[in-house]
């Protein structure tokens, strides 16, 4: 039999990995320990925080956002970063899936001795995803929730009366985002989606202190430690586009494994031509949200959705933004707008 490997960080312990993100083999004890420093690295080199700052932890009950709050109370003790941090959960209202994800966020309250606060889609904006998909179908259903996730993030931490946001992406979501903006053209997002600290147009910072963490390693983490965290899928993702992209980019690592570091150093070197017109950011006249329309996103699929018209705030809202705020019934230049919509998706005639 070949000798076993040893660790290449210790020399003595046996390997009991190599890291997909370095190749290097390690066994347990150093690579958590090399997992917590990298983390804490990023951290520091960002200046992510500052002492005497409350911090709210997306926790959705996922491997991610449980290794993130796991770390993050770590090592805020271990290296002293004077934080206050807090569980900030969304309950989108999908039956089956939220409730048990949920249950492993409050398991693991109980263990890191956090408090949790949980708001709902249906307290904030009067319509669960369940409800919406029944409305809307599985096409565009995505949609709705990024767009009510965020803002409901955004709320909760306020009422929290949080300085920051820390959310649970990693260096594979990133990728994906980059990867996924490049794909649809949206330069705006393509711009800024690579930042690990967010929101200095006014709205509350957000930072991603997992951002050069491989997912592969955030599972690995995770069951070296022990830690209980919810792994089902999503009921309504599977038509999602971020699934294309991700497929996409599992395909482009199997074939050259530094995909995704090179997507996520390609997203921080963006360049954009100084004479290209960027969204120019403002407040959303209805709810005071950050917007770089006169209405701001879920305002426009709330009406939508309010009024029996849930497509019309999907895609380019500019018939929706002039009747909503123009003197004209909202209810006519909806009707208007939907009725051709209706009729191209029911039968049609084919000329062979």
């Amino acid at each position: 039999m070949p000798a076993p490997v040893l660790c290449a960080s210790c020399g003595s312990r046996r390997a009991a990995l190599r890291r997909p993100k370095t190749g290097q083999a390690l066994c347990r004890e150093c690579f958590v320990a090399a997992f917590e420093a990298e983390v804490h690295g990023t951290v520091t080199s960002a200046r992510l925080f500052q002492p005497g700052e409350t911090v709210a932890i997306g926790a959705s009950g996922g491997k991610d956002s449980t290794v993130l709050a796991h770390v993050l109370r770590l090592l805020n003790e271990r290296h002293g970063y004077g934080l206050r941090l807090l569980l900030l959960s969304v309950d989108e209202g999908i039956a089956g899936y939220r409730d048990d994800s949920l249950a492993a966020v409050r398991r693991n309250q109980g263990r890191l001795g956090l408090p949790l606060h949980v708001v709902s889609y249906q307290e904030l904006y009067g319509w669960s995803m369940d409800r919406i998909v029944r409305h809307v179908g599985l096409k565009n259903n995505c949609t709705f929730c990024g767009v009510f996730r965020r803002q409901a993030l955004d709320r909760g931490a306020a009422l929290l009366g949080a300085d920051k946001i820390a959310t649970g992406h990693n260096a594979d979501d990133i990728a994906e985002t980059v990867l996924m903006n490049f794909l649809r053209g949206d330069v705006g997002r393509l711009r800024r989606c690579a930042d690990i600290l967010t929101g200095s147009e006014g709205q509350l910072p957000r930072c991603k202190p997992l951002k050069h963490a491989y997912e592969k390693e955030i599972v690995l983490y995770a069951y070296f430690q022990g830690l209980d965290y919810f792994s089902t899928e999503c009921v309504y993702s599977p038509n999602a586009y971020r699934g294309h992209t991700r497929a996409l980019l599992k395909d482009l690592e199997a074939t050259r494994p530094s995909t995704v570091a090179d997507l996520v150093h390609s997203g921080e070197r963006l360049a954009v031509r100084e004479d290209v017109r960027m969204p120019t950011q403002g407040t959303c006249q209805r709810c005071g949200y950050l917007s770089s329309q006169p209405l701001c996103k879920a305002c426009l699929l709330l009406e939508g959705l309010n009024r029996g018209l849930p497509r019309l705030g999907i895609g380019k809202p500019s018939r929706l933004q002039k009747a909503l705020l123009g003197s004209e019934k909202p209810e006519t230049s909806l009707q208007e707008e939907e009725g051709p919509r209706q009729a191209k998706r029911g039968p049609r005639a084919i000329d062979f």
